[in-house]
């Protein structure tokens, strides 16, 4: 039987990878601490862009803007829920993700896998789109570097957040 992607995950470190964030630094994965939500998701599209070709009708592709809002209407939750630090991460720029931390008011930075260094470390899996090798959805909770649960696959991507939340609250309950 094959393990799930959460199966596989749960209880690994997260490895020693630098990535730039939208606020300037670069986020060293394997010195994170505290308690850490990263929510995964495979792209925003530009304003004003036409959609990927079939994108639609690509399993867990749609979503990223409403989960992106989902984290940031849910982030008062989080923080009391125990969180330290939230982070969007997608395969897109730094530069491209400022302008949606922007256009969404995020409170918390997105984080630039466009070398997709997690999926070549953690075997996080990936789907291409439009000549793109983009991330599939899923959340992460990490503590102290270490990842203690997967929320994979994320079927109702405006939910997750809340779902999250709601995790954190009956785990510390």
């Amino acid at each position: 039987m094959t393990a799930t992607i959460a199966e596989r995950l749960i209880g690994r470190d997260l490895p020693p990878v630098r990535l730039p964030a939208t606020n300037g630094t670069n986020v060293a994965l394997d010195q994170l601490t505290g308690c850490t939500v990263i929510y995964i998701f495979p792209r925003t599209r530009p304003p004003g862009s036409t959609a990927i070709p079939g994108w639609d009708e690509i399993p867990g592709a749609t979503g990223c803007t409403p989960q992106s809002c989902g984290f940031r209407d849910h982030f008062g939750d989080l923080k009391r829920a125990g969180v330290d630090a939230v982070y969007g991460l997608s395969v897109q720029d730094s530069d491209f993700q400022r302008e949606l931390v922007e256009r969404l008011c995020l409170p918390f930075p997105l984080l630039s896998d466009d070398a997709l260094a997690l999926p070549r470390t953690l075997g996080l899996p990936t789907f291409e789109a439009g000549g793109m090798v983009l991330l599939q959805r899923m959340t992460l909770i990490v503590s102290d570097s270490t990842i203690r649960n997967v929320f994979h696959p994320i079927t109702n991507p405006d939910q997750n957040a809340a779902d999250v939340a709601a995790w954190l609250v009956r785990r510390a309950g």
